[in-house]
């Protein structure tokens, strides 16, 4: 197999703004007098804004309080939260092994795609100084279906003109995992093998810092 695209998931493994999604989700519940805890936040990584606001309101028993319209506000008011939280970013945030990684694909002439749930990619990305260094971010309005669903992943090889089959895709998340997998490319774990291998990762690193283009490419073979 020859590598011919890579796909990033954008929180857990080009930086980690996961935290900044925490204290602006807990926010949120608790102003709906719902609980939630690092625990239950786990359950809100790689998963949409509306589907995360769900998830809060069936943990709260809460999920058929609210129409439509309420829970749009809600998932708006959670999000300019986040986004104030945001100005903190700067480029020291980005993840040990990202940017050396990225200067080598481009070198390599390997496309490289921003495959991530966040809305808040292009901007995220402008604060890391890490906007030159891909080929796409895919708008989750593009997709008709969020992770696990292969969707996104799939939007992003078409739109850098990649056969999924020469893609390799890198996800922090058992939801990621599964959509990288259902799209019928490589998958690249960063975490836990334990919570990651079961969602059909091919392989699953510890930390960043051990991606490398050589690396990827023994993956390829």
């Amino acid at each position: 197999m020859i590598i011919k695209a890579v796909l990033f998931d954008l929180d857990g493994v080009i930086t980690d703004t996961a935290e900044y999604h925490y204290v602006a989700w807990k926010q949120l519940a608790a102003q709906l007098d719902i609980e939630i805890d690092e625990e239950f936040n786990e359950q809100l990584k790689g998963v949409s804004r509306m589907e995360s606001l769900e998830r809060i309101l069936r943990h709260g028993n809460r999920a058929d309080e609210l129409s439509a319209e309420e829970k749009l506000v809600l998932a708006t008011q959670k999000n300019e939260e986040y986004v104030k939280l945001l100005v903190n970013v700067s480029p020291k945030d980005v993840y040990p092994g990202i940017r050396e990684l990225l200067l080598e694909l481009r070198a390599a002439d390997v496309r490289t795609v921003i495959a991530s749930a966040s809305k808040n990619a292009p901007q995220i990305l402008n604060s890391l100084e890490l906007t030159d260094l891909f080929d796409y971010i895919v708008n989750p309005d593009e997709v008709a279906h969020g992770k696990p669903a292969p969707d996104i992943f799939l939007r992003g090889a078409e739109a850098v003109g990649v056969d999924p089959a020469y893609c390799v895709g890198i996800e922090d998340a058992q939801a990621g995992v599964e959509a990288i997998k259902s799209a019928k490319m490589v998958a690249v774990g960063i975490g836990e093998e334990q919570v990651l291998k079961p969602s059909g990762a091919d392989v699953v690193l510890p930390s960043t810092g051990l991606l490398s283009w050589s690396f990827l490419q023994t993956l390829g073979e």
